[in-house]
């Protein structure tokens, strides 16, 4: 099986290759209202977004387990960060969030971003079983 892959098509260019792939679980009812906001705002398509619990993703060199343990992305020629590094790494390839992945490169936000994430990952089974519950099971709302 094949994982899924969107890529927005960028005005006026058609496809472009994306500068930054994100591996997320489709099956998270909160990451699926992120992801669907991150495709909104990825209007030039500089992101590809790649459903880990669709199949097994290719284009990864992490064990699948890891992947669904921590949100992870890779900037083209880089190395896979996770965390809140991913995080910076995503919303620096969106105009709109770029000043904040600029500023959480800062090593003290970064910091401090990540133990904010490691928090979030604590509570997050309670939250995504509160999120279902909230819609129905689909976790798609409005966002």
């Amino acid at each position: 099986m094949q994982a899924f892959v969107r890529r927005a098509p960028a005005p006026h260019l058609g496809f472009m290759e994306p500068q930054v792939t994100v591996w997320f679980d489709g099956a998270c009812p909160m990451c699926g209202r992120e992801i669907a906001l991150l495709r909104r705002l990825d209007r030039a398509g500089r992101i590809e977004f790649v459903d880990i619990k669709v199949g097994e993703p290719a284009s990864c060199p992490l064990d699948r387990t890891e992947l669904l343990a921590r949100f992870h992305a890779r900037e083209r020629g880089r190395d896979i960060v996770s965390g809140a590094a991913a995080f910076a790494t995503i919303w620096r390839a969106i105009p709109v969030l770029a000043p904040l992945g600029h500023l959480l490169r800062l090593p003290p936000l970064l910091w401090a971003g990540e133990r904010l994430y490691r928090g979030y990952l604590r509570i997050r089974p309670r939250l995504q079983r509160l999120t279902r519950r909230m819609t129905g099971g689909s976790g798609i709302g409005p966002v």
